[in-house]
């Protein structure tokens, strides 16, 4: 049981966890076996932005209604959640998945490996709280995974990066090490990685469809329409979601730090203090960092800011100031 239900168990209310999500249709796992469910028009009237209406993975106090059906009438505190900026609404956060230990960003070894996505993916991992594993998928595709193991460790922040591959015996073992009881792993990814073809393999069973991808570019389709829990036997829950060809962000500049790691240390030895890493004499990032990381690093940095512009325009103003007042700064040292 979550550990803040107690209070609505006078209500006569039940815990129960989402395990699959459809629009605003819900299924439920509860003690009393499986549920169909609805919001209730309060939750919906207290969450007007949507943010905080079910999505899988959430612990929810239902009530029951009927034979295998209830009403959601309240969300129970998250411990972590994944989440990006909601299409068209740029200043919306829309949760993709609730209550995950780790997050498998799961990328292709064919012709859709793209590390600039992987660092995307990485930033909105750290502002979830969950823990990243990479999955270089399809390494039986690949000519040289020694290197792009490489490649990817060096962007990886700390994060474990696991090459496999379905198609082959043992392909999967060393994901299984993560597999643990009451663990809850989301698979993240764009469209024809392989995320269900992972998840079929995990369990042993073709529960989720799946489908080829195109020869040209490597991209698949969307053949996960929803997002869904599915409990493996040894205890594990994974939460397999529809490929995001665009990934918009939704974290915070730390979060972000967080995945360029090498370059918050190395700005420690540049000249100013207050260096953006592109123009000042002095920089220790600029000649260490290669071009594309560096560029990466500056766009989620923009976005992020663009982001706080949208969501606190106070603290907008505030940091704007505050770089009118360095760059005020600098130019008077040049001169």
């Amino acid at each position: 049981m979550h550990p803040d239900f107690e209070a609505y168990a006078a209500q006569g209310l039940e815990p129960a966890r989402v395990i699959l999500c459809q629009r605003d249709q819900y299924r439920l796992a509860a003690e009393s076996g499986e549920l169909s469910a609805e919001p209730s028009g309060a939750l919906w009237y207290r969450t007007p932005d949507r943010s905080g209406m079910p999505v899988v993975g959430d612990w929810v106090a239902a009530r029951i209604v009927g034979e295998a059906y209830a009403i959601v009438e309240h969300v129970l505190p998250r411990r972590t959640l994944f989440a990006r900026r909601a299409a068209g609404k740029r200043d919306d956060r829309q949760p993709i998945a609730a209550n995950i230990d780790l997050v498998f960003l799961v990328t292709g070894l064919d012709g859709d490996y793209n590390p600039r996505r992987l660092e995307r993916y990485l930033a909105l991992a750290a502002e979830s709280g969950a823990q990243a594993v990479i999955v270089l998928n399809k390494s039986d595709l690949c000519d040289d995974v020694a290197a792009r193991l490489a490649q990817t460790q060096a962007i990886a922040a700390g994060a474990p990066v696991i090459p496999c591959c379905t198609r082959t015996p043992g392909g999967l073992d060393a994901l299984r090490v993560f597999l643990a009881p009451d663990r809850t792993i989301a698979l993240l990814g764009s469209s024809g990685v392989g995320k269900s073809s992972i998840v079929n393999a995990l369990l042993g069973a073709d529960r989720l469809r799946t489908s080829e991808v195109r020869e040209s570019d490597s991209r698949g389709r969307h053949t996960t329409t929803h997002r869904e829990l599915i409990a493996l036997p040894g205890g594990t829950s994974l939460i397999d979601t529809p490929g995001m060809r665009e990934l918009q962000l939704w974290a915070s500049e730390e979060s972000i730090d967080s995945v360029f790691d090498e370059i918050t240390a190395l700005a420690a030895d540049c000249r100013y203090g207050d260096c953006t890493h592109k123009s000042e004499p002095g920089c220790a990032v600029r000649d260490a960092v290669t071009p594309e990381r560096l560029a990466s690093y500056h766009k989620l940095q923009n976005e992020a800011r663009w982001q706080e512009t949208l969501v606190d325009p106070l603290a907008a103003q505030k940091r704007k100031r505050l770089w009118k007042a360095i760059h005020k700064a600098a130019r008077k040292n040049r001169d």
